[in-house]
């Protein structure tokens, strides 16, 4: 006998060993058959546990937080775009559950309800879903089996399921848009409360003549903390935030919006995921869900870790197009000045500059989505469309051996149908379970922008700014002087004592400045142009903090500032007159529109109402009216507000000295204390301080004898005109001279 043929024959302890493991592993396979029921109910348990641990852990930011949170804060600060514009950053839930308790401040609130309204409704869809992919079974399979009767009965049920279905999907689109406008409104009004920071009208105190003001001033502990006035500060004292209008409209509403979606993004395709499963797990086996689960949920890992940083890239563009629209406001608001220079090509190139900035970021994005688009497609729709089929065809294959009835041709082909019905749409909704990352991370981008802005006026309402400092001499010792903070102390006169004037980039202007104003006591202010006359006037205004000394003051409501170009409001003609009050405030105050009437003859301007169609007519008012009528409108303002100061800069350069004289007669009869800032010694004998800056860091002040100081100037005007002529009696002089000095020579030649 050959050596081959020994070879082919089986050994008796090979063909005992594959008896003995054959036989293991049929009474394995009947034991698992008879606990199957129990096993089944088991592995669909822990189906629906993993789906929503692994959603839940995703949207709490427990997975990949430990990377992230191991660089520390320095390190956010560093990286700010990489961590807080990624769904796994823990930073990045902290402030989503911020905003939250801002969008949905209760459980009672509208936008809660709305809310439960609306998963209410999704449930209700993905009922509808099963029942039509049962029916879509029985369908084919009247049609495979030739029942029209039974057909037409399916088709009956198939147009009746339309009615609730279709009124569903209208409901699911009509209340995520109500939750986002309800979520936009909510912040808005949220920031609106804190950028504006209105007082009431109960605690504007305008009128020095009512004891009622008086009193409610004094009373009112809390009148200087109120009006933070955040949205200039936000601007000029704080560098963080470039361009509120941006933050305040595009991102609030773009934030809103994907907030209402990725809530429909995540809260159904979840809950599709486990009920079709489910079902599935009843037609299939749960073996097959299982085995379906971990090499679906192996590839939505590798495809999750090629995903790129759309939450970046989101924040970035919504930053382009803040810088965008930034240039193009800047432009407009600076029309006439670009114009005289000609530098239309120059504000050309920066807007194009702008765009094209953002044009080539976009491209970059395009094509990154390209790329990954196509891996998604391949792994969600190909992929896992072949691993379904496989699924599907369990029952067919496997059927007997897993103790499933198999049944006939119609059977088989409902089941079938229904079985990728089901299929079909559980991959579709973890399909979009997969694709609402994305979408949250271009929602991780927008959270960050809302939270910068809100974080940032907290900042800058307790006193915290971030300014770059620039200054002639150096930014270190002026950095430790803005550290600093003074006292602001309630008071009925104006006192300064050892302030220093310094401005929100660290020029320090005046290093101390003491001095006092009484009421009746005007005072002037004059000096080279930057030499800190508006920085003492905004400290006074509480737009500028002290850095330190002690300020006493009224509060900021106790003062009406009128610059040289007056700020005329949206509104009608009476608006103009009684700003900030409304309509209603100047009718409680027992003001009437006669009395407006009289205040606009006292400026000589009682002839606009009729000029401009009355009261109530609505114009661009800072373009109808002339320089001169703006200045006038503007002291009929002080007129009838008649606050217990009043900060004039140069208001009325505009006018002739006539109105001017009518202006200031008619304030110092009503009892306000001036503060005037101008170069006319028209205005001087109106005042009996006067605060003289030097230019080159100090002041004077000291009482204010008009008479002497306009003979004093009238001499040295005198004084300047005789120096003018000097060097033309020199030269007259030296013409003498050289005359005398040749008669001379012709005397001493004839002699």
């Amino acid at each position: 006998m050959s050596s081959t043929s020994i070879r082919q024959k089986p050994s008796p302890s090979n063909g005992i060993s594959i008896d003995l493991i054959r036989l293991r592993l049929r009474k394995f396979l009947d034991i698992y058959l008879q606990h199957r029921p129990l096993v089944q109910r088991g592995l669909t348990a822990g189906f629906v546990l993993y789906c929503l641990g692994t959603t839940l852990n995703s949207l709490t930011g427990r997975t990949g937080g430990r990377t992230h949170t191991s660089g520390g804060r320095s390190k956010r600060n560093k990286d700010s775009k990489k961590t807080t514009a990624s769904p796994n950053d823990p930073l990045f839930h902290i402030r989503l559950k911020k905003l939250l308790r801002i969008v949905i401040p209760s459980l009672k609130s509208r936008e809660a309800v709305m809310l439960a309204l609306h998963s209410t409704f999704l449930v209700i869809r993905t009922g509808l879903s099963l029942y039509v992919a049962e029916l879509d079974g029985r369908i084919v399979s009247s049609l495979v089996t030739a029942q029209p009767t039974l057909f037409l009965m399916n088709l009956t049920r198939w147009l009746l399921v339309a009615v609730p279905a279709t009124y569903t999907n209208s409901m699911l689109e009509y209340l995520q848009s109500e939750l986002g406008l309800a979520y936009r409104t909510r912040l808005t009004q949220h920031a609106l409360k804190t950028y504006l920071d209105p007082i009431l009208p109960s605690q504007q105190p305008f009128l020095n003549s009512d004891e009622k003001s008086d009193s409610l001033i004094k009373s009112n502990e809390n009148a200087q903390i109120l009006g933070e006035q955040l949205f200039y500060k936000l601007a000029n004292l704080d560098d963080r935030i470039k361009n509120a209008d941006q933050y305040l409209t595009v991102d609030i509403q773009q934030f809103s919006q994907k907030l209402a979606e990725i809530y429909s993004n995540i809260a159904k395709p979840v809950l599709d995921v486990i009920l079709y499963n489910y079902q599935l797990s009843r037609n299939v086996g749960a073996e097959g869900l299982v085995i379906l689960t971990i090499l679906v949920q192996s590839s939505a890992g590798i495809l999750r870790a090629i995903t790129p940083s759309f939450g970046t890239y989101a924040a970035h563009e919504a930053k382009l197009e803040g810088e965008l629209r930034f240039t193009h406001s800047r432009l407009l608001e600076s029309a006439e000045e670009v114009a005289l220079y000609h530098g239309e090509e120059f504000e050309k190139n920066v807007i194009e500059r702008g765009y094209f900035a953002l044009v080539k970021h976009a491209n970059r994005v395009l094509r990154i989505r390209v790329w990954h688009g196509m891996a998604e497609e391949g792994v969600i729709k190909w992929l896992w469309g072949s691993l379904g089929l496989c699924i599907c065809a369990i029952p067919v294959f496997a059927g007997e051996i897993l103790g499933m009835k198999v049944g006939d041709l119609g059977t088989r082909t409902e089941g079938f149908v229904t079985n990728r019905r089901l299929l079909l749409s559980s991959s579709d909704a973890f399909g979009r379970v997969l694709y609402s990352y994305k979408e949250l991370a271009e929602l991780a981008g927008y959270t960050a922008r809302v939270s910068d802005l809100f974080d940032t006026m907290e900042d800058v309402k307790a006193g915290h700014y971030q300014k770059k400092l620039v200054s002639s001499t150096g930014v270190e010792d002026n950095a430790k002087m803005l550290q600093g903070r003074g006292k602001i102390i309630e008071s009925d006169e104006i006192r300064f004592d050892q302030v220093p004037l310094i401005s929100p980039n660290g020029d320090v202007l005046v290093k101390s400045m003491s001095f006092n104003v009484e009421p009746g006591k005007h005072l002037l202010v004059v000096g080279p142009n930057g030499c800190g006359k508006s920085s003492l006037f905004r400290i006074l205004g509480g737009l500028w903090p002290v850095y330190g000394g002690t300020v006493y003051k009224p509060p900021a409501r106790s003062f009406t500032y009128i610059p040289q170009r007056p700020y005329l409001c949206t509104g009608t003609l009476r608006d103009q007159i009684i700003y900030p009050h409304s309509q209603l405030e100047m009718n409680e105050k027992g003001t009437t529109d006669d009395d407006l009437l009289k205040i606009l003859d006292i400026v000589e301007m009682g002839h606009i109402v009729d000029r401009e169609g009355g009261w109530d007519t609505i114009r661009e008012w800072r373009d109808a009216l002339s320089g001169g009528d703006k200045q006038r409108i503007a002291m009929a303002r002080l007129f009838y507000h008649k606050p217990k100061y009043a900060i004039l800069d140069e208001c009325t350069s505009a006018v002739t000295l006539e109105i001017e004289k009518v202006m200031y007669d008619h304030a110092t009869a009503l009892g306000i204390t001036l503060m005037t800032v101008s170069h006319r010694p028209s205005l001087w004998k109106y005042h009996s301080m006067v605060l003289q800056y030097d230019g080159a860091g100090g002041y004077i002040f000291t009482e204010l004898d008009a008479e002497r100081r306009l003979s004093l100037q009238e001499e040295k005007q005198e004084l300047e005109h005789k120096l003018l002529t000097v060097p033309k009696l020199k030269q007259r002089l030296e013409e003498l001279k050289v005359v005398k000095a040749e008669r001379e020579r012709l005397i001493a030649e004839k002699a």
